[in-house]
């Protein structure tokens, strides 16, 4: 039995891990032979509780794949993920995906909502096929929480892109995970709404005490982060903690420079 295996049967006996998410010597590469593409490169990190952390680098340097592998929606060809204390790595893809359900919420620049079900509906989805009891006034809270308190019977169509990521949020929050990871989330919104859901997503770390990675291309995205993560060429290539966004923009400048195996 390994550490990790013991310490995630302890955290389970004591109650939550401090500790949200662990990744050990993570690594992924797609296609094989000469074509062979290394997207992540024995990634290593820790992150706290109640934290909120951002993902760059360029294209091609594996902040999405690193999301993927560390949300349980692509399996790494080696290494550990930890989330709240409980290893997700192994076990059969029927596992996997009771793991996500109770541990994992989603948020991603396509809203992933369907067009057929009103919000109220959307947001109690995870619950639905997990199995899990519906609670209509919990989710009217997290709904009102969220800005979308008069808006329970409205279908996808009927909203804007901003309020449509704002479902999102709310689906996510309604299952209490112990992460929630969100993909470039506001890649497709205007300015005005993408500051939204950002004060949203610190809210709710700050107010609600979960933890948020996000993938972003943005600085002034990155800068509603208490870190940021940078990669580059799969590799970790360093952490600002307090980003602004002039600080990030001149780390992303010069990311190539200093790669590192671990934060």
């Amino acid at each position: 039995m390994t550490m990790l295996r013991r310490s995630a049967r302890s955290a389970q006996r004591t109650g939550p891990s401090r500790e949200a998410l662990r990744l050990v010597k993570v690594s992924k590469t797609y296609g094989s032979g000469d074509g062979a593409v290394t997207a992540l490169d024995g990634v290593s990190l820790s992150l706290a509780r109640g934290t909120f952390t951002a993902v760059m680098g360029p294209s091609g340097s594996g902040k999405s794949t690193l999301l993927q592998c560390a949300a349980g929606l692509d399996r790494p060809d080696g290494g550990i993920v930890t989330v709240d204390g409980a290893e997700m790595t192994g076990g059969t893809e029927t596992e996997l995906t009771k793991f996500r359900r109770r541990r994992i919420g989603f948020v991603f620049q396509q809203y992933n909502l369907l067009d057929t079900l009103t919000v109220a509906q959307n947001t109690v989805l995870p619950l639905r096929l997990a199995g899990r009891r519906v609670d209509g006034r919990r989710a009217q809270e997290v709904l009102t929480a969220v800005g979308l308190g008069d808006r329970l019977g409205h279908r996808p169509d009927q909203l804007s892109g901003g309020q449509r990521l704002r479902v999102a949020i709310a689906r996510a929050l309604v299952t209490e995970p112990a992460v929630i990871f969100a993909d470039e989330p506001t890649g497709a919104l205007d300015t005005r709404s993408a500051r939204d859901v950002l004060r949203l997503l610190r809210e709710t770390v700050r107010v609600h005490g979960r933890t948020v990675v996000m993938v972003t291309h943005d600085p002034v995205a990155a800068s509603y982060a208490d870190s940021v993560l940078f990669l580059a060429d799969g590799r970790l290539a360093g952490e600002l903690p307090a980003p602004t966004v002039d600080a990030v923009a001149e780390r992303l400048a010069h990311l190539g420079d200093d790669v590192r195996t671990a934060v």
